[in-house]
């Protein structure tokens, strides 16, 4: 008897061509097969995805999800095929409809979501066949057992699309009704186009973009905590305590992120992170990433674009940066570019410094003395006072770090030490 979950399409069994007994045993194996590197097809699917279709690799965090929503699905793909199940059994991974409500909270379109699973449908059968020649079976054999897998994914793929498609656009439903469709589409507009009515905007939101803004992002660590109205209350606090000359704009991304502007008025001045880590104080698990001051709607979108970056940053597995970060911090601007093609950066850290990019504690200590001692000119002095050492440990230590890099290029030594100091294991290879 088939499980069911009111509200949503079920799906609709198709017949099949009698398929034998010796067929059946042929897809088992071949699933079996498939599971020995399931984590390997999960992560090339991921990839692909993300690199190929347009909104899926907006943060870190959305393709996290992605992937989690791939391994629930091929999991269920390949036990199907290793034990026989019928597609009309199953129940959706959560993982699978979670990411399709994220994706409705964030607007991306739906179109975006069912291309990722036809997507991944073409790409799993161009696998899957190439394990069945490798069976080597009699070619009548051979493509029965192909029919049977293209029958078997083909109804899954059908099943799961319309499943996960319903709970997108319940969501896209929900999610309009409570969050303020008219200001939330407004903002995108402004954010996607250069023709903007901004009388029209200021009467409908009360913000003037006529102003000078910074943009900031505003997101919460602890998965539990899913009350938006801690984010609101948190970039109100932080407009009143940085002296903002109005209420900031605000809206809600997803269940644990908010895009905010705070209105400066015609005030050029800036927004430290310093300043806001020790003017405001932040709920438990919020963070925020700060874009810079800028004018008008050309600056409106260019302060988001930064906080974006810094919150890219941020975002990333085993990233190290502060709860408060900022894109005019020293290095976020460069790194958070170089972040985003991690394979490329970590290749050109090792390249660059050598021994001193592996993840152990000696490297480590290397690693700060030497940025310490760019930072301060190259004073032995000013580097033993700021890290509370002899002066000649930090010499030693300085004199073995530049022996072991690969490079004597004072520029490229202190941007692939930042690049350490923000993204950690990511970039450093096991001791």
């Amino acid at each position: 008897m088939s499980t069911s979950i009111p509200g949503l399409p079920q799906h609709n069994a198709q017949s099949t061509a009698v398929v034998t007994d010796e067929v059946r045993a042929a897809v088992s194996q071949v699933g079996k097969r498939l599971r020995e590197n399931e984590s390997e097809i999960v992560r090339h699917l991921t990839a692909l995805m993300a690199r190929d279709i347009d909104q899926l690799d907006v943060d870190p965090a959305l393709v996290e999800m992605l992937e989690a929503s791939v391994h629930g699905n091929v999991s269920t793909i390949l036990h199907v095929l290793s034990n026989d199940i019928p597609v009309e059994h199953l129940q959706p991974t959560t993982a699978a409809v979670e990411y399709a409500l994220r994706l409705a909270q964030r607007d991306v379109p739906s179109n975006s979501l069912v291309r990722a699973y036809h997507m991944g449908q073409n790409e799993m059968l161009r696998t899957i066949f190439g394990y069945v020649d490798d069976l080597e079976l009699p070619t009548r054999e051979s493509l029965a057992v192909m029919r049977r897998i293209s029958d078997v994914i083909s109804q899954y793929i059908e099943w799961i699309t319309l499943y996960v498609f319903q709970a997108y656009e319940d969501e896209r439903r929900r999610w309009i009704g409570a969050e303020g469709n008219v200001l939330s589409s407004r903002i995108h507009e402004i954010l996607r186009t250069t023709e903007v009515d901004t009388d029209s905007f200021e009467r409908e939101s009360g913000y003037s973009l006529e102003q000078h803004h910074v943009a900031a992002i505003l997101w919460v660590t602890d998965a539990g905590a899913r009350d938006l109205a801690v984010l609101d209350r948190a970039a109100r606090s932080m407009a009143t305590r940085l002296f903002a000359e109005g209420p900031p704009l605000i809206t809600a991304i997803d269940r644990t992120t908010a895009w905010v502007w705070l209105p400066l008025g015609r005030g050029d001045r800036s927004v430290q992170t310093a300043e806001v880590a020790r003017q405001v104080t932040l709920p438990e698990g919020v963070r925020v990433a700060l874009g810079l001051n800028a004018f008008g709607v050309t600056g409106f979108r260019r302060s988001h674009e930064q906080a974006l970056a810094a919150w890219g940053l941020a975002t990333m597995p085993g990233s190290l940066v502060a709860d408060v970060v900022g894109f005019g911090d020293r290095g976020v601007a460069v790194v958070s570019r170089l972040a985003r093609d991690l394979e490329f950066t970590r290749a050109w850290v090792h390249e660059v410094l050598g021994p001193l990019a592996e993840d152990s504690p000696n490297a480590a200590a290397l690693r700060e003395t030497l940025s310490v001692f760019f930072a301060t000119g190259e004073s032995h002095l000013h580097t033993a006072e700021r890290l509370n050492l002899h002066r000649n440990t930090v010499k030693y230590r300085v004199d073995k770090a530049m022996r072991d890099t690969r490079t004597t290029d004072r520029l490229d030594l202190a941007l692939a030490l930042t690049v350490c100091e923000f993204l950690g294991a990511e970039v450093l290879a096991q001791a």
